[in-house]
């Protein structure tokens, strides 16, 4: 394994080098790229990755959808979704290295929090050999990206390819209908990400992908991302200025923003925006808004019944 460090490479991004035949059930005759992953880290392997440890729920899900439960050996100690894989032995990265050593994996999925938070850790995992990749996607044309690239790491490259298109064709027939709608007659929104911060989902974010899919105008398209990530500041100052144009006032709802309908609408100030006096506020698992997976068309349903269904009331 070869790895060095690119840092104006921010995207995870293959390299092909040498490829022929093969198919998710049997090994390649020929196998050799070099992926770039997320914190600019370039990885060079010959063949598919075949135990596996995950420390994002997202690539958990993900991997499990493109049937390579086989693969992984361990899960993040978060880890709820799916079913199918809950019982496989959990991980974090607050665990020590002689747990991770002893599960003698060829591979760990990170994205780039976990090494920002634990660089000792991942700097002794690839002293010992272990590949430790770091992908997250923060727009949608990550995402597809994102799935494919772990169709190559897991070999499962034909199950990417069909999980996107699957995707692809379930998310334009929900915008067909959407593109129906005139665009002034499209609900105005503002998105909250975490409300104890005031930020907002960047412009460019999958949040607000989803939201722009479901038939809602996001308000804060002056938002600027942080860190390259999906989140963005936005003051209260910047929400009450929009106050008379926002129809509905949604917030995903989760580990990362622990609120309610209640502590929006009695927020000092809120009181003035439209959304608020119509009593159209309203929360969203923040698993289907923000985690890449093909979940998020059911956060894309769920958003259009409640703009479209609500709208009126």
């Amino acid at each position: 394994m070869k790895n060095e460090w690119f840092k104006y490479l921010p995207l995870a991004t293959i390299f092909i080098c040498f490829f022929l035949g093969g198919t998710d059930k049997g090994p390649r005759s020929a196998f050799s790229y070099e992926l770039i992953d997320q914190d600019g880290i370039i990885h060079s392997f010959d063949k598919p990755f075949q135990r596996i440890i995950s420390l994002y729920p997202a690539h958990t899900e993900n991997l499990a959808e493109l049937g390579a439960q086989d693969s992984l050996i361990g899960i993040f100690s978060g880890d709820k979704y799916p079913d199918s894989i809950l019982d496989k032995p959990r991980f974090s990265y607050h665990d020590s290295i002689e747990k991770f050593i002893s599960a003698q994996p060829d591979c760990i999925l990170i994205r780039p929090m976990i090494r920002r938070s634990a660089q000792n850790l991942i700097d002794k995992l690839q002293k010992y050999g272990i590949t430790v990749i770091s992908l997250q996607p923060t727009t949608v044309d990550e995402l597809y990206d994102y799935w494919y690239h772990l169709g190559l790491i897991s070999g499962k490259t034909m199950s990417s390819s069909a999980m996107t298109e699957s995707f692809r064709n379930r998310l334009e027939t929900i915008t067909r209908q959407v593109a129906a709608v005139p665009l002034n007659n499209r609900p105005v929104v503002y998105f909250e990400a975490i409300h104890s911060r005031m930020k907002t989902f960047s412009p460019n974010s999958i949040a607000v992908f989803c939201l722009e899919a479901a038939g809602g105008i996001n308000i804060a398209v002056d938002a600027v991302a942080r860190r390259n990530s999906n989140i963005a500041g936005y003051s209260k100052e910047r929400i009450l200025f929009h106050a008379n144009d926002i129809d509905f006032f949604l917030a995903q709802s989760g580990r990362m923003n622990s609120i309610t309908v209640s502590e929006i609408i009695n927020e000092p100030g809120f009181g003035a925006i439209k959304a608020i006096k119509n009593n159209r506020v309203y929360l969203i698992d923040e698993h289907l808004v923000s985690r890449p997976t093909t979940r998020l068309l059911h956060g894309i349903t769920q958003l259009n019944r409640l703009l479209y269904s609500n709208l009126d009331s």
